[in-house]
């Protein structure tokens, strides 16, 4: 039991840092086109950065489902690397089929695999919501600028 929760632990901390640093990278990017995003016109701007973000999101779930499903292959945890991946989908996703399991040394890592899917997908969100309240605040600021 403790080698999961080490493991486990592990794996989330990698996750986590991954889409903390490629965080770090969208940030970067966004503050090099603050002046490109202030320029009319808005909306494609804005809506470019929506496919952006979403595009990173799904970068940010794949990297998270790729590194859960490496751990899984390297322990032997599974046959085939295409069962790592796809439980790995599908607990990451917390959607939970049931139909591919781990065998029971292994199931407490099905849960935190879970719990680092949920983990992630509300800083995604919290992201991408944020992302495009600073497009939308530098496009409106710079609206005002133009007003004024």
């Amino acid at each position: 039991m403790f080698i999961q929760i080490v493991l486990g632990s592990a794996l989330m901390f990698v996750s986590i840092m991954i889409a903390g640093f490629s965080f770090w990278f969208l940030e970067v990017a966004l503050s090099r086109w603050q002046l490109w995003l202030r320029r009319r016109p808005h909306r494609p701007k804005l809506v470019f950065m929506l496919c952006l973000s979403a595009l990173w999101i799904l970068v940010q779930v794949t990297a998270g489902v790729w590194i859960w499903a490496a751990a899984l292959f390297w322990l032997d945890v599974f046959t085939t690397f295409e069962e790592s991946v796809y439980f790995g989908f599908v607990a990451f996703t917390t959607l939970g089929f049931g139909d591919i399991l781990l065998p029971l040394q292994w199931r407490l890592l099905g849960g935190m695999a879970a719990a680092n899917g949920l983990l992630n997908f509300g800083l995604l969100t919290a992201v991408i919501v944020e992302t495009l309240r600073q497009v939308r605040r530098m496009q409106r600021d710079a609206t005002q600028d133009d007003i004024e």
